[in-house]
């Protein structure tokens, strides 16, 4: 289909809302691909990227080539994810540590929203995608409540944790960065970015090159994991697209737990920069909190969130347009 310029800049800014997303552990950056419409043809171009690509480019041209695999459809979306995540891993970090209840009672707005959008997705239910929904997020709950382990310095590890991570970052429900923090990696993964960001502008190319070193490697990992995993839900969405909403929607349900807003901390550890981060910790009601529960403003930023997902929707709706 053809596409204007303002197409490609909506497209954009989906991107940053996913790139967004993905910063946080919790909230995956597929749920916004899915709810604004464009997750399957995320998938599908994806698996277009194969070596007959360049048999296209030999034959046809480079234009022909870029086109064959929805180039300028993935160039924007994936500029508008890098803008976000190197613009936001800061302010995100900072929201974590100063803000956290309001920031997770904001995702939780729009994951709640998100299970409503997709599960209403699904065309003739059975007792098979019932059963689908229920396994799905028992196992999903229990993901939420895994430890993190430190993580090894080793460039092996990082390829590896860059390969799960970017499964869970394209997979609705599954959070990519909670993946990143269940593995050891999370602090990690933001230091990088962060790191490769100020070395850049400050002119502290020791710290630019120990910081794209690590960016290279999980970067690696995440090309590989992207590659493999999008041909098998293409090919899931293509042929059993009603059991593959249904797991969606039982990951996402159980995803709940991870970012419920009131949390009692279990564990801490102390990160890089010296400072004390939980580690573990388990969901608790608001009147159980220790310290200021934030409760009217934190309904109000889950009704945001909520909101937030309807915006997407009405954009998904246009997907046909642009």
């Amino acid at each position: 289909m053809q596409r204007r310029f303002i197409d490609y800049l909506v497209i954009t800014f989906k991107g940053i809302a996913m790139g967004a997303a993905d910063v946080v552990p919790g909230v995956s950056g597929g749920t916004i691909a899915f709810i604004s419409g464009i997750y399957e043809e995320l998938i599908e171009s994806i698996d277009k990227v194969n070596l007959s690509v360049f048999k296209v480019w030999k034959k046809d041209g480079f234009k022909a080539a870029w086109n064959s695999f929805n180039g300028n459809f993935l160039l924007a979306l994936f500029s508008g994810i890098a803008i976000s995540i190197l613009s936001l891993a800061k302010i995100i970090k900072w929201l974590l540590h100063n803000e956290p209840v309001l920031l997770w009672s904001f995702f939780f707005g729009l994951v709640l929203a998100s299970i409503l959008y997709i599960a209403k997705q699904i065309k003739g239910w059975s007792v098979k995608l019932v059963i689908a929904i229920i396994i799905t997020s028992i196992i999903s709950f229990y993901i939420t409540l895994a430890e993190p382990f430190a993580s090894p310095d080793s460039p092996y590890y990082l390829i590896f944790c860059g390969f799960i991570a970017i499964i869970a970052m394209i997979l609705p429900g599954v959070s990519g960065a909670f993946i990143l923090l269940i593995l050891g990696a999370y602090q990690t993964a933001i230091d990088t970015i962060n790191n490769l960001r100020d070395g850049l502008l400050n002119g502290n190319m020791e710290l630019f090159k120990d910081a794209l070193l690590k960016f290279v490697l999980l970067a690696v990992g995440a090309i590989i994991g992207l590659k493999v995993f999008s041909k098998a839900l293409n090919w899931m969405f293509k042929h059993h697209k009603n059991l593959t909403l249904a797991i969606l929607t039982g990951f996402m349900i159980g995803s709940l737990n991870k970012i419920w807003p009131w949390k009692e901390v279990l564990k801490t550890r102390i990160n890089s920069e010296g400072e004390v981060v939980t580690l573990l910790d388990k969901s608790i009601s608001p009147t159980a909190y220790i310290g200021d529960n934030e409760l009217v403003m934190a309904i109000v930023f889950i009704v945001i969130g909520f909101a937030v997902i309807l915006i997407l929707e009405s954009l998904g709706k246009q997907k046909n347009k642009v």
